[in-house]
């Protein structure tokens, strides 16, 4: 009979955490780049959505019509590259395609009588609270310092969008707070999914019966532009499409409070991105308020970080 030493049993067991912390690592670094290209491409969509309905390329029906369908177009032809199989197998459901299209529409309706700073603020406002309230309910709490990162975030986010806040007109703002709250849902609904490209194409060929109907419904206020309809499908086939897909892959990793609490740092990217494809003033606000929505977002992650790395690693 084969004995073992105190020391073969301590070198087993430094290898086994070893190759433990490997494994956390590595799943880490994967769902922070899933989350940073998520969230830039969530920053893209806003660009687009203000060149096209801003400069009246395009009506809002429309736009959504356009993005929703191409978006189902390219998951088509990415599917085939992945396997159908897994499409007819992981089927998505109604729930979530009604919300990807309540999401869309709502959110395009809105900007038409909100400014950008305005909306942005009730948007995002919603999808926090949609996130925390179900995270809280399942049992997830904040820690004290996840509290004040999760509020100097949010005055960041305030300060960034307060020169440009105004009274919003009743409907606008109800608009974007139905967005908001259907893409919290939405995303809430992605946690761990199996295979993010089939249910996001199923997600996305579900919603096209609710945009053509809706465009039916506004046909009367047809208006497509060559530019309007090209922002439109960059935003279906690129930054929704596949930004939605790296976004599923990202939450299988995320707690619904960090998924909710990242998403802050969107408006930042989005005013970002008017400075470089808006040709948008970059002004001193524009870097502290970045500076301090990443701050607090970085104060409220690291209290949790434990529990996204515990999930990562099983």
């Amino acid at each position: 009979m084969k004995t073992v030493s105190k020391t073969d049993g301590k070198n087993a067991s430094f290898n086994s955490s070893i190759g433990y912390l490997k494994k956390v690592d590595s799943a880490w670094f994967r769902t922070a780049v899933y989350t940073a290209f998520a969230l830039i491409a969530f920053a893209a969509n806003s660009v687009l959505c203000r060149l096209a309905l801003w400069e009246a390329a395009i009506d809002a029906a429309s736009f959504t019509t356009i993005r929703l369908v191409s978006g189902a177009l390219v998951l088509l032809l990415l599917a085939g590259t992945t396997g159908r199989n897994n499409i007819r197998k992981q089927r998505g459901n109604w729930t979530s395609a009604f919300m990807l299209f309540l999401y869309a529409v709502t959110f395009s309706f809105a900007y038409i009588s909100l400014n950008t700073g305005t909306g942005a603020l009730i948007l995002f406002g919603s999808v926090q609270a949609t996130m925390i309230i179900f995270a809280v309910c399942k049992g997830e709490r904040l820690r004290l310092w996840g509290c004040l990162g999760l509020l100097g975030a949010l005055a960041g986010l305030t300060y960034l969008v307060f020169p440009g806040l105004e009274a919003p007109s009743p409907s606008g703002a109800a608009l974007m707070a139905v967005a908001g709250i259907s893409w919290g849902i939405y995303s809430l609904r992605g946690r761990g999914s199996v295979s993010p490209v089939a249910i996001t194409t199923n997600n996305f060929l579900r919603s096209t019966p609710f945009v053509v109907l809706i465009s039916l419904i506004f046909f009367q206020n047809l208006h497509i532009t060559f530019p309007g309809a090209f922002f439109a499908a960059l935003s279906g086939g690129l930054t929704s499409a596949i930004g939605y897909v790296i976004w599923y892959a990202a939450l299988r990793d995320h707690s619904a409070t960090s998924a909710a609490l990242v998403q802050l740092l969107v408006p930042a990217l989005a005013a970002l991105g008017g400075v470089v494809f808006l040709s948008e003033q970059l002004t001193v606000r524009l870097l502290l308020a970045s500076a301090i929505i990443i701050g607090g977002v970085a104060l409220a992650l690291m209290h949790g970080e434990h529990s996204v790395r515990a999930r990562s690693a099983k």
